[in-house]
């Protein structure tokens, strides 16, 4: 099951996913950076956009697949509010194919919180935890 919480940091807000699989907790990721921007509850599935992103390393993978989601918010003004994740080894790294559904951005509808100015390394974390879910974690530029 994936879950995600926003957890304090010195100048910003941290955005931490979990889930049973790595893919889940990619996908927990994503939901909780877009719920730093606006209630992801009240985000519908009207319009889905598949990305693609091939990284030599999962930190790497992550920061890219972020990169992607925040590129079409920015340009297209979409929220999403659904993401579903697929991520394979491949000879040179991984390649991650996801599917994001939401919607463009309403204010009205969608409260919007806090604007993000970008994907960054800043704490990021990916790891298998102790019990056998995985954590994938970053602090974006607010």
């Amino acid at each position: 099951m994936r879950s995600w919480e926003h957890y304090e940091h010195t100048a910003d807000i941290g955005v931490r996913g979990y889930g049973d699989t790595l893919e889940e907790a990619f996908e927990a990721v994503a939901l909780g950076l877009f719920d730093v921007m606006v209630d992801v509850r009240k985000v519908e599935p009207k319009e889905c956009r598949e990305i693609e992103v091939e990284e030599d390393d999962l930190e790497a993978l992550l920061y890219s697949f972020l990169e992607e989601l925040l590129v079409l918010h920015d340009m297209e003004g979409l929220v999403f509010g659904d993401v579903k994740v697929s991520i394979e080894k491949t000879e040179n790294g991984y390649r991650l194919r996801a599917r994001a559904c939401g919607e463009p951005l309403d204010y009205g509808k969608h409260e919007p919180k806090e604007e993000v100015k970008a994907i960054t390394y800043h704490d990021m974390k990916i790891e298998k935890l102790p019990d056998g879910r995985w954590m994938a974690q970053f602090v974006p530029d607010l």
